[in-house]
């Protein structure tokens, strides 16, 4: 019946398409600010073929005979979720970085196509690369003024209108005025008259406030122009403003309305205006253009500073991490009694979850889906739990659960591989698959490295002894976090170079935050991941020459023993285990009592 739906859904689209007398259209998972998650309005890709990843495209050729006459664009981590939950006789699959959405319509669209695109969901990057790929084929790419998807999309939900929040500087560490004041610095220096803002945690961090309008991601929906003055215009919804809202930014900041975007952009006609190719969507850049202003591309002048925490936000972050590490260590306490029983499942194992973070009194709300997969669903990377897949934890198998929360003093994000007890131990392929993940976790958490050593010279540390296996595995290796506010933030990145995504050569600097998360998967057998997160920190070492880093791990919840050789672990990799679960201990221990205290000491004792 689902596939049926999704099959009438996209005839619609196709009548609409041929209205809008359009050869094709092409479907991101985005919205006006080029956000990774997004808002139920937005999520046109999920209501037209029903996948459900944070990452995607749909490219669709109006006429249905053709073959093929849509496709479906996604990259490792979702190879696959796209096969268990979109139609392959509808969509055909194809895999990021091997092709692309503009590599495959220069070979499949009609000669002569107009294929359609919103200038509100792209960069100008993909715009003019689609358009170069259509040339061959004597095509064009066409802006809509109207989204075909929202015109058959019947109920589709209005954005967010939920009020802004004010974000305490106990917590955020700095004023709004003094990070605006800063960014008009900028301006000045560059000799620029403004800067348009759309990012939304980058808006978030600018103005000191955070909201509700995207699940799992504590931000607002506005755009901003920052002036040289270091005044601003706010653009909003009005039902989110508050008197509240209004004190805490004061009059140098105008607030207006959302609808009020546009015109401000065409009145800085003649201006020098700075706008990130990266955040700021084509339809952004075409209305500077047409104003006649002088676009400078740059990137978000608030993604670094925002992305080098401060004192305050590292100290938050380091309280939120003790917190959510106890309540993880009391669900791992929980799972150790009731799974082996073989009666809790997927869903069931997430709700727990959610209930003990929910329990510390401080949860605003999860910082992602839980991936919750046991057996074969461990090995789906951004697995996400349903009805139709949820499974039982069962006795004998490899269980993956990567959570995470958000609170007003920090975002969480940690995976952890647990053993569900069962008659028969783990496998030797099991033990050492898990070993060779823990082996590169161990490696790059005692990095030690140069001032401007970049996130990919890092990434081969956490791979080489699964490379030494012959194994690897398909997503990045540590991404960039927020405090309260996105879990995955750049433009740090630790990363294999390349890959279509940013970041990995962005200098790692004191302050940063980031993932250490290698694993390995075997598809329809199990997954393995260890997750922690980590602050970059000056490195004191004596004789040095130059300026040296090193890591601060920030996550504190036991890891899994009954999966480590211990035979193929060296003294160093040990000493580092008993290090990490004695400083576990001292910082979760006091926070647990009876039962969930004694297993706690079990799972921290001294490794030999």
């Amino acid at each position: 019946m689902l596939m049926k739906t999704h099959e009438a859904r996209l005839d619609a689209m196709r009548k609409e398409l041929k209205r809008q007398q359009l050869d094709g259209f092409v479907v991101p998972i985005s919205d006006e600010h080029m956000s990774e998650y997004v808002g139920a309005y937005a999520q046109r890709l999920s209501w037209l073929t029903g996948f459900g990843g944070s990452a995607g495209t749909a490219a669709v050729l109006t006429d249905a005979t053709r073959e093929p006459a849509a496709a479906i664009f996604v990259d490792g981590r979702y190879t696959l979720q796209v096969r268990d939950q979109v139609d392959g006789t509808l969509y055909s699959y194809e895999s990021v970085p091997e092709t692309s959405v503009a590599k495959w319509l220069g070979e499949h669209a009609p000669e002569g196509a107009r294929i359609g695109y919103d200038p509100w969901l792209h960069t100008t990057r993909w715009v003019k690369l689609a358009g170069e790929a259509l040339v061959k084929r004597g095509g064009q790419m066409i802006a809509v003024a109207g989204n075909p998807v929202d015109a058959v999309w019947a109920d589709r939900p209005a954005p967010s209108p939920a009020p802004a929040l004010v974000h305490d500087e106990s917590h955020a560490g700095r004023s709004s005025a003094d990070k605006r004041g800063e960014l008009g610095k900028w301006l000045e220096a560059e000799k620029l008259d403004a800067a348009v803002i759309c990012a939304l945690d980058a808006l978030a961090w600018l103005f000191n406030i955070r909201g509700s309008d995207i699940e799992r991601t504590p931000v607002v929906l506005a755009n901003a122009i920052v002036h040289a003055s270091g005044e601003a215009e706010l653009f909003m919804a009005e039902e989110k403003v508050t008197p509240e809202l209004r004190a805490h930014l004061g009059n140098a900041v105008t607030l207006r309305p959302a609808s009020e975007f546009a015109a401000a952009l065409a009145a800085l006609a003649g201006k020098r205006v700075a706008a990130d190719p990266d955040s700021c969507v084509a339809a952004v850049f075409g209305l500077l253009e047409d104003a006649k202003a002088e676009v400078a591309e740059r990137p978000d002048p608030c993604a670094l500073p925002k992305a080098i925490k401060n004192a305050a936000e590292q100290a938050g972050h380091r309280a939120a991490q003790a917190r959510d590490g106890a309540a993880e260590a009391r669900f791992l306490h929980w799972l150790s009694i009731h799974a082996p029983g073989g009666k809790v499942d997927e869903m069931a194992a997430a709700e727990k979850l959610h209930g003990f973070r929910a329990a510390t009194g401080e949860l605003r709300d999860l910082s992602f889906d839980t991936i919750s997969g046991s057996g074969p669903n461990g090995a789906i990377v951004h697995y996400r739990v349903s009805e139709e897949t949820n499974r039982m934890l069962e006795p004998g198998s490899v269980y993956l659960v990567d959570s995470g929360g958000q609170y007003p003093d920090g975002t969480t994000d940690i995976t952890r591989t647990v053993w569900i007890a069962g008659e028969a131990p783990p496998s030797a392929e099991i033990m050492d698959r898990y070993t060779r993940v823990l082996k590169g976790h161990i490696a790059l958490a005692t990095a030690v490295f140069p001032k401007g050593t970049k996130g990919s010279q890092l990434d081969v540390l956490a791979r080489q002894h699964l490379w030494q296996g012959g194994v690897d595995y398909a997503h990045g290796t540590g991404h960039g976090v927020g405090s309260f506010l996105s879990v995955h933030e750049g433009p740090q990145r630790i990363a294999k170079s390349g890959g279509g995504q940013g970041g990995t050569e962005q200098e790692l600097l004191p302050g940063m935050i980031l993932s250490n998360e290698p694993g390995y998967y075997k598809t329809g057998g199990y997954g393995i991941r260890i997750e922690n997160l980590l602050l970059v920190e000056p490195r004191e070492i004596s004789g040095a020459e130059g300026e040296w880093m090193g890591f601060e791990t920030l996550t504190l919840a036991p890891i899994e023993r009954a999966l480590v050789d211990w035979s193929i672990m060296t003294a160093q990799e040990i000493d580092w285990w008993n290090a990490y679960h004695a400083r576990v201990l001292e910082v979760i221990g006091p926070q647990l009592e009876g039962d969930a205290l004694t297993w706690l000491e079990a799972q921290c004792a001294s490794a030999s």
